[in-house]
């Protein structure tokens, strides 16, 4: 993969509400935009809420007694969800010459793909067969369970938003919606499959410090 050193934002002690995240982010994008900051990696994990993509279909949310509240987005993608024990990796980068949005997707998905494995869990990325739904992301290779979601906007040649791994915590949620636009996809986290194969499940922290370094940054 290309050399592409980025700026460390790790703000992976606290849970940031959603909303107030988003406008931290619009921030980082007019930044580097106008090249006042560089390629930026902002580490983080969120309160519980759902999240829709664009091409989100709305039979797929959940119900509104799951108590859990849905956001509109304008990233791509389908529904996903977000809460505690979960790693969420915003991207903030200038695209290369030549490169678009799908491309650096793949570089996204190979660079957590190594994280995740070194964690201990084997992981993978998968093509889409045509006319299938999307199957960016990163799954198991053993299980199949999906493990990371992807979702990411490109605009000036600058991307935002970005991606979502499973560390530990309550995995329940996934259930009450249809995740990715998947109806049968089984959502995991590193600690469900660790634990499973009887091996040591790394902290939250240091699983954050394994992806900042699988993304070179800084």
């Amino acid at each position: 993969m290309k050399v592409r050193p980025l700026a460390l934002i790790d703000d992976t002690d606290r849970l940031i509400e959603y909303s107030a995240a988003m406008d931290r982010m619009q921030e980082l994008f007019e930044e580097r935009v106008a090249e006042r900051r560089p390629d930026t990696l902002w580490l983080l994990s969120h309160e519980q809420i759902f999240t829709a993509g664009v091409r989100t279909d709305e039979e797929h949310y959940p119900a509104p007694e799951a108590g859990i509240p849905v956001l509109m987005t304008r990233r791509g993608g389908q529904l996903t969800y977000h809460g505690p024990g979960q790693l969420v990796g915003y991207l903030i980068v200038r695209l290369q010459p030549g490169e678009g949005v799908v491309d650096y997707i793949r570089e996204v998905e190979h660079r957590l793909v190594e994280a995740i494995g070194k964690a201990g869990v084997t992981a993978e990325r998968r093509d889409t067969p045509k006319g299938s739904e999307l199957l960016t992301g990163v799954w198991t290779a053993d299980t199949g369970r999906k493990i990371t979601s992807i979702g990411m906007r490109v605009g000036r040649n600058v991307t935002t938003h970005g991606f979502a791994v499973n560390v530990d915590g309550d995995l329940t949620p996934w259930s009450l919606a249809v995740a990715c636009g998947m109806p049968d996809v089984d959502m995991t986290s590193l600690e469900r499959e660790l634990r499973d194969a009887g091996l040591p499940v790394p902290s939250f922290g240091d699983f954050a410090r394994t992806v900042a370094e699988v993304f070179e940054a800084s």
